[in-house]
């Protein structure tokens, strides 16, 4: 039999847009939150989305009018000015990153915000969350202004801040703006970010376990549901990962070797991290969708000639062991992975949601009793 407090948080419920593989319904369904759907535009995110979460995945584009707010709910079923409903709007906005990337190819998504917020304009749900790129914040463009000013009309409180996953479990250096909103509960706020350092999970402790992940070299293919598959590596970028030293080491280990050094760096450093391999003692950096190869980042394996695997990355993105993701296409898969909220920090903002949901429910039955 449910404990009172359990029965509270059965009640929420939520409603995943911009779903992808399904990285915040699975942080959210661990701490007992009801997702209801994901919706998203990419239908080969769908086998990946209802294999893993019991919930089922729409595909839909909430940019075009063929999904309009009044036509949700005749898709899931929801109700307006539902206390115990979250809507998650965790919208890819890379053209808004900091990092150097190419802005065209993500223009086109840059406003999804104003398209959300048009879904919360007219359900307006108990709860908002939303997470996306720093510089979602600051730069130039961004619809943030227009969607916090859409919901103190509504009447909602906010708190917002930019989280370092690793603090919550994700064994990653991955910072990322946050932001929970709560029409019910005027003092909504964020998790706090615990600073020790003795709880950061390291790249050690989540794949250097080599009875769970087993020694492999680069190009080797894993059919199995596990996806141990790690890139190939041209004759040329196996002499560089040999010269990086293990353990952290980086491409400086090989920067006066005219053969081995690239030409784009022979006269300014560029981007340190290239090249370069993981340290057992320190979280992972950043997973993007392009961790698989060796020359997007420090993406090479602590001590094995190779770059890190699917399986591995999804770890690092603290996706469960028996999280299964579903192509035939390894990039597309990396893809999934490198795009998706680390499961685990949906966690800890399902964990934070739940606790002002169950004060505002306390608060309410007291005042009807």
């Amino acid at each position: 039999m449910k404990s009172k407090q359990e029965s509270h948080f059965s009640e929420l419920k939520a409603v995943d847009f911009f779903c992808g593989a399904g990285g915040v319904t699975c942080g959210f369904q661990q701490v007992g939150v009801k997702v209801l759907c994901g919706l998203d535009i990419d239908p080969k995110f769908k086998k990946t989305y209802e294999t893993n979460n019991k919930s089922k995945f729409i595909n839909e584009d909430v940019s075009k009018l063929s999904l309009t707010p009044e036509k949700l709910s005749e898709l899931v079923p929801i109700k307006r000015f539902d206390n115990s409903l979250i809507f998650v709007g965790c919208s890819p906005c890379q053209y808004f990153s900091n990092l150097k990337s190419d802005k065209e190819k993500s223009k086109k998504g840059r406003l999804l915000l104003d398209d959300f917020k048009e879904f919360i304009v007219y359900y307006q749900p108990g709860f908002i969350f939303i997470e996306n790129v720093p510089g979602l914040e600051t730069k130039k463009g961004s619809p943030l202004h227009r969607f916090k000013t859409a919901l103190k009309k509504l009447g909602y409180v906010f708190d917002q801040n930019v989280l370092n996953a690793k603090y919550f479990g994700v064994p990653q250096n991955r910072r990322r703006f946050v932001l929970v909103a709560s029409r019910i509960n005027k003092s909504v706020s964020l998790p706090k970010q615990k600073r020790d350092k003795d709880k950061i999970v390291t790249v050690e402790q989540a794949i250097g376990d080599y009875s769970q992940f087993p020694k492999i070299i680069a190009g080797t293919r894993d059919d199995s549901e596990f996806l141990h598959s790690s890139a190939s590596l041209s004759d040329l970028n196996q002499k560089r990962i040999r010269r990086t030293p293990k353990n952290g080491g980086s491409r400086s280990a090989w920067a006066d070797d005219p053969e081995l050094q690239l030409e784009c760096y022979k006269n300014h450093d560029g981007h340190y991290d290239v090249y370069g391999r993981m340290a057992w003692s320190k979280p992972a950096p950043t997973i993007t969708t392009r961790f698989l190869y060796t020359s997007t980042g420090r993406y090479s394996h602590p001590e094995q000639d190779r770059g890190i695997s699917l399986r591995e990355g999804a770890t690092l993105q603290s996706f469960p062991l028996n999280y299964t993701f579903h192509s035939t296409n390894k990039g597309a898969i990396a893809t999934m992975i490198g795009n998706a909220v680390p499961p685990k920090l949906a966690k800890a903002i399902g964990l934070s949601i739940q606790e002002h949901w169950n004060k505002w429910h306390n608060s309410e039955q007291r005042q009807e009793q």
